[in-house]
């Protein structure tokens, strides 16, 4: 099974930068988006054999995610029943036969860290949400977490310790996340792997000199890292200011 997660920043402009030739020439399984930013009625992509499962925001044109799956799932829920946090579209629950899959668009705490105190409840809410699901099978999670967890996960670490998505309590989240039960499955395979990223800023050229952040991830309940056969980052992939990722499962 071929599960593909990207942040689109914005569908519909998505569509218009090579999404369609990308989704067909991988052929996966599930895609999971986030950043759709659209309303049902404005998505026009349709792809035969596959279900659309959509959570926009109640703000028009701001977040929201979307799934496109060929394997039909068990069931499938919207937020994580918290309406504070359940009214910006950012978490569809797949569940299948062996596992949940959740994909989630987490909260920027802003330049200025204005949202950091929401972004901290946001973070042990989600946690304790995956927790409650894994009581009853593994969880896939994946999605554009807004941190790069350590310095081998952002190119200019030290300039950027304290900004946004790289400040101590956001990375400290992460980490509490993988203490309690969890695998970045990236790192899994590849943990001394440098300048890979999956987010670029669109000032000063940062993308064609690889100055980026990896702010997306497959985080795997550590029980079943094993039916993990593979995961992929299409860094050369354009159509946003993130790449797509990927992960193979037994």
């Amino acid at each position: 099974m071929k599960i593909i997660s990207w942040n689109v920043a914005g569908f519909r402009a998505c569509l218009k930068k090579g999404f369609e030739d990308f989704f067909k020439a991988e052929d996966a399984d599930v895609y999971c988006l986030q950043e759709v930013k659209a309303e049902r009625e404005q998505i026009p992509f349709d792809p035969q054999g596959y279900e659309l499962y959509l959570n926009p925001a109640e703000k028009k044109g701001y977040s929201g995610t979307l799934i496109y799956t060929r394997i039909k799932p068990v069931s499938v829920t919207y937020g994580i029943g918290k309406p504070e946090h359940d009214n910006e579209g950012r978490v569809i629950t797949m569940e299948f036969e062996d596992f949940y899959l959740v994909t989630q668009y987490v909260p920027n705490v802003k330049r200025d860290l204005s949202r950091l105190d929401y972004r901290m409840q946001w973070e042990d809410e989600i946690r304790a949400y995956l927790k409650k699901l894994e009581e009853k099978k593994p969880v896939v999670m994946c999605g554009d977490l807004n941190v790069a967890h350590e310095e081998i996960d952002i190119k200019n670490a030290k300039a950027n310790i304290g900004n946004a998505g790289f400040t101590y309590e956001e990375r400290g989240k992460f980490t509490e996340l993988l203490e309690a039960g969890f695998i970045d499955s990236y790192r899994y395979f590849h943990p001394e792997q440098k300048d890979i990223y999956t987010w670029w800023s669109y000032m000063g050229s940062a993308r064609s000199k690889n100055i980026g952040w990896r702010i997306d991830y497959f985080v795997v309940s550590e029980g079943f890292k094993d039916h993990i056969n593979n995961t992929m980052i299409y860094d050369q992939v354009m159509g946003s200011d993130h790449c797509p990722i990927g992960i193979e499962i037994d």
